[in-house]
């Protein structure tokens, strides 16, 4: 059965995991691989991960969020952690690029609806990915300006300020069910989609409609 989607005044996003490739593991699996093999490594990127996600619940440089957190886990497995390889990390975020199935959908959406970021970067990280990915924004909000990392409300509450909107005016697109949806559910975002990237597991309860692809967003909405 098809899925249609009501039409937006807005449609805004996550960006890194969404529509930049997300690709940690590439940059630091190569720093740890040869102290840590099979189900220890696994365990470390799942660590690493919900470690990234304690660090933003409180304001800090995006930076400074990947070297405290990386030194955490490094602790946690009894790895010594050299700056250069913070660095490596640090640098690496900034070359990330586009899915290869954003740019041409995303242009498309962009002929029919004001595009706006919400990401959990800097500024100088978003200067760098919206160029790549191939269609005009008309915003970009990022945690520096809000002062906060999503989940935190004060994320959203700044996006609505912003624009002046409410949550009924926002389709609201994301890979990320635990940092997006989950606390858009309870501030009353009620159109939201769910773009499985295979990062979050699907939560339904929370509202999104779960989708692999831009281009059946666009069908949804009308305009492929």
């Amino acid at each position: 059965m098809s899925i249609e989607l009501p039409r937006p005044k807005y449609i805004s996003f996550d960006v890194i995991g969404t529509l930049i490739y997300f690709e940690m593991r590439k940059s630091v699996e190569p720093i740890v691989a040869d102290r840590l093999q099979g189900e220890q490594l696994e365990a470390f990127f799942t660590d690493f991960s919900f470690i990234r996600y304690d660090e933003i619940m409180e304001y800090r440089p995006y930076d400074e969020v990947l070297d405290s957190s990386f030194r955490r886990v490094c602790a946690r497995y009894g790895l010594e952690v050299k700056d250069e390889d913070v660095a490596t990390i640090q640098r690496d975020v900034l070359e990330w690029g586009a899915h290869p199935d954003v740019p041409e959908p995303l242009a498309k959406m962009a002929e029919h609806f004001p595009l706006v970021a919400l990401s959990n970067a800097d500024d100088r990280h978003l200067n760098a990915f919206i160029p790549r990915l191939g269609a005009p924004f008309h915003a970009v909000y990022t945690a520096e300006q809000a002062g906060a990392y999503k989940p935190r409300i004060q994320a959203f509450d700044y996006m609505l300020a912003q624009l002046d909107a409410t949550p009924e005016d926002f389709l609201h697109i994301s890979s990320h069910q635990l940092y997006d949806h989950v606390p858009m559910d309870k501030l009353g975002f009620t159109n939201k989609v769910f773009l499985d990237r295979g990062y979050d597991p699907d939560l339904p309860e929370y509202g999104a409609k779960r989708f692999t692809s831009l281009e059946d967003i666009n069908h949804a909405l009308g305009i492929a």
